[in-house]
């Protein structure tokens, strides 16, 4: 009897799909596109500590890249960003390569005759290979007046254009930073 229940649950499990397939009405649905919508980026805009004050430093980790970065003045006139930098999937690498590079940087010390012994894996080392499946972008948006962001930085806005052609851009807009503390005279 175990026999028979071992090819009757075989053919259950084999005919189970087809069933499932048959209670459908014939028409499949077509997929849906994904939504247009918030591009879903990492922003940061900021002024670098000791850099230069009159340039706000932007930095965007998103699915799609960026094509333009522009600063939005309060009364509407817009500065784009001096450049727009892309790095797709960025990778780094870490550790030693003692087994392809024994004369480099082995374990055992600047020694080439390690690498010639029987035992090769001796001088193995750990070597680490991390890649952000991502693309980070960068930009540099000038002030063109650094006086009348520093009085009214509150109204000012970051819009980001993202993507690449032929596709339509897709857009977002940010709260431009507030300005670094002014420097204290002595």
């Amino acid at each position: 009897m175990p026999v028979a229940g071992n090819a009757m649950r075989r053919v259950v499990l084999a005919v189970l799909p087809l069933v499932v397939l048959a209670a459908c009405d014939g028409e499949a649905a077509a997929p849906s596109a994904a939504p247009a919508g918030p591009v879903a980026a990492q922003v940061r805009a900021w002024f670098p500590p000791h850099g230069i004050v009159d340039t706000i430093e932007i930095d965007v980790m998103a699915r799609l890249p960026s094509r333009d970065a522009v600063l939005i003045a309060p009364n509407g006139s817009l500065t784009p960003a001096n450049y727009v930098h892309n790095d797709t999937a960025p990778s780094n690498e870490t550790g030693q390569w003692a087994a392809a590079h024994s004369w480099q940087n082995p374990v055992t010390g600047d020694n080439a005759f390690a690498a010639l012994t029987e035992n090769a894996q001796a001088g193995a080392a750990v070597h680490a290979e991390t890649q952000l499946l991502a693309i980070l972008s960068t930009a540099d948006l000038p002030l063109p007046d650094p006086v009348a962001y520093r009085r009214d930085w509150s109204h000012y806005r970051i819009r980001l254009t993202f993507g690449a052609p032929p596709a339509a851009p897709e857009t977002e807009e940010i709260a431009a930073p507030a300005p670094p503390p002014a420097a204290q005279q002595e």
